[in-house]
């Protein structure tokens, strides 16, 4: 398993970390947690050293699964989680005061409620879950950011990008506040190229990439006959004509590349993992087959330029989570 360094903060990380949203049972249907656990360990023991996790997974539910494989394990390995915002809104709203969403008190009790869940005395890595640069200037959040270091209760600090608005954190990255930022990056969404990413080299923070697989729309198992339960998100990230049109730009993308579909999972991931910026890309993962193919990508190579430069053109502007 390569490593890459997370930034500034003397973490050593896997190139491919585990996302750990989709073993918390809610939104993604089907996670059953032995199977979970199984792909834990199985992950830990290929190498991987990085978990991303937080509190409103579940909610609970991830963190614990998360903290029940890592204490027992023997290797050392980065937890990352995060802060919902307290008026649980996703992403956060223009405009809202950061009173409202992460007041002092409130990021207190988020930490030390993720401590209790995943039976740890410090978390390696705590970021809030969603992020506006206008709260730089607002609130005493940032007191108790350092006061959470200070107690040795949180190794680094970082904030999770709201979806599709890298430019909302360039502020954060510049004044030396954040240790790390998640962001979405893909084949689709290559926007934190733009601005973000030269900014996290300059300012050596670390990088999550987050959302890799367009929440499995680079698969290329996604297609119009793909059915999803009502209570599952993806009925509505690919509802209407969305399915279609991720199948076609996926067809798309191999046929430019001159690969079979079934070989885009991999030429995702390791598009990511082209960026220098890029720590570490963090899938989603919830079995043992999901572990073994993601994991044996981290092997220190990226795509070749000549590839990368024919993804330019399959850059997708589009917001698939709001509504169709």
């Amino acid at each position: 398993m390569h490593l890459r360094r997370l930034g500034r903060t003397g973490f050593e990380v896997s190139e491919v970390g585990f996302g750990a949203w989709g073993i918390s049972g809610v939104e993604w249907i089907g996670a059953q947690d032995d199977e979970s656990v199984q792909a834990l360990e199985r992950a830990i023991d290929r190498g991987l050293n990085v978990i991303d996790t937080a509190l409103a997974y579940g909610p609970h539910h991830s963190e614990r699964l998360v903290g029940q494989v890592v204490r027992r394990c023997d290797e050392d390995v980065v937890v990352a989680t995060k802060v919902p915002p307290k008026n649980q809104l996703w992403p956060a709203a223009a405009g809202s005061r950061v009173e409202d969403v992460f007041p002092r008190d409130h990021v207190r009790a988020c930490a030390e409620r993720s401590l209790r869940n995943l039976g740890m005395e410090a978390v390696d890595l705590l970021q809030l879950h969603v992020w506006l640069d206008d709260w730089l200037d607002q609130g005493d959040w940032q007191e108790e950011v350092e006061a959470l270091r200070d107690e040795g209760k949180i190794r680094a600090f970082g904030i999770s990008i709201n979806d599709h608005q890298p430019e909302t954190a360039l502020r954060a990255v510049a004044s030396g506040l954040v240790d790390t930022v998640q962001v979405i990056y893909n084949v689709f969404d290559q926007s934190p190229e733009d601005e973000l990413f030269p900014l996290c080299e300059e300012h050596r923070v670390g990088v999550l990439a987050r959302v890799p697989l367009d929440e499995g729309g680079l698969t290329g198992r996604i297609t119009p006959e793909t059915e999803f339960a009502d209570d599952d998100f993806r009925k509505g990230y690919f509802a209407g004509d969305r399915a279609r049109q991720v199948q076609e730009r996926v067809a798309a993308i191999a046929a430019d590349l001159g690969r079979p579909v079934e070989d885009v999972p991999e030429i995702a991931l390791r598009f990511c993992l082209s960026h220098p910026a890029v720590s570490t890309v963090i899938p989603g993962m919830r079995s043992v087959r999901n572990v073994e193919r993601n994991c044996a990508i981290a092997d220190g190579r990226g795509l070749p330029a000549a590839d990368v430069q024919k993804l330019r053109a399959h850059r997708w502007t589009r917001n698939f989570y709001l509504p169709a």
